[in-house]
């Protein structure tokens, strides 16, 4: 069971870019638990509601994307820890090209399904 569970907690996180990219927010609402809080070093704690606003705001740019590298994936019953790092890239080079972020992110299971509980962020110095 544990192989099944981590790649569907792979599959929710790849999702989630995508979600992400797409600026969908009604893909994120799924993706993202009720209870959903995001950390970072930026600031204060975002709850879902206001983590969704944040990144679909505004058009989606065709040309950032994502990639996930790095990724460990612990799964204890029905829960599961990702730990990998998130890779911006860009095609025109601009910011944010390049930006690394270590993730922590939990993910539990409800009544049959994975949603990303929490995530925690932090860059990546140079």
């Amino acid at each position: 069971e544990d192989a099944a569970a981590k790649q569907q907690v792979s599959q929710l996180l790849r999702d989630w870019v995508t979600a992400e990219n797409e600026h969908n927010a009604k893909a994120l609402a799924r993706i993202l638990d009720d209870d959903f809080i995001s950390t970072s070093g930026a600031g204060k704690p975002n709850r879902k509601d206001a983590f969704i606003k944040a990144l679909t705001k505004g058009a989606p740019d065709p040309a950032q994307s994502q990639s996930l590298t790095d990724e460990t994936i612990i799964v204890s019953g029905d829960t599961a820890i990702l730990i990998g790092t998130d890779t911006f890239h860009r095609t025109d080079h601009a910011a944010p090209d390049g930006l690394a972020l270590r993730y922590t992110i939990t993910c539990v299971r409800r009544n049959g399904r994975w949603t990303a509980l929490a995530e925690h962020i932090v860059k990546i110095e140079k």
